[in-house]
């Protein structure tokens, strides 16, 4: 991986605040539905957390899978939790999900540095 997560960081905010200062109402409705799916419920913060990484992993969509592990490592997920959440993204997404899994520990591991 090329950039840091520090740069990953200050990329997505940079963006984020150029999007939703552009004053789309779709855009900024669909952020806000993002930001409340995630919001605790019937399932903890927690848990919304490893399945957004799980989706992320399953649609190969990198910059999910750093946020979602970001996210994930803020609410106190393990190393054994995130290990069989990737599991579970593996088998649901079959052999093409392994260049995203090898990303996903390099995050991990730079996260836990």
């Amino acid at each position: 991986m090329t950039d840091s997560l520090s740069d990953f960081n200050a990329f997505r905010a940079r963006m984020n605040d150029l999007i939703l200062g552009a004053g789309n109402l779709t855009i900024n409705r669909f952020f806000a539905l993002d930001h409340r799916a995630y919001e605790p419920g019937a399932l903890g913060r927690k848990q919304k957390e490893m399945l957004g990484l799980v989706a992320s992993m399953v649609l190969r969509c990198d910059d999910c899978i750093t946020y979602h592990i970001e996210q994930c490592h803020a609410e106190g997920v393990t190393r054994e939790e995130f290990l069989e959440v990737f599991s579970v993204g593996l088998v649901v997404g079959g052999s093409i999900v392994i260049p995203h899994l090898r990303r996903a520990m390099a995050r991990l591991e730079e996260l836990q540095e």
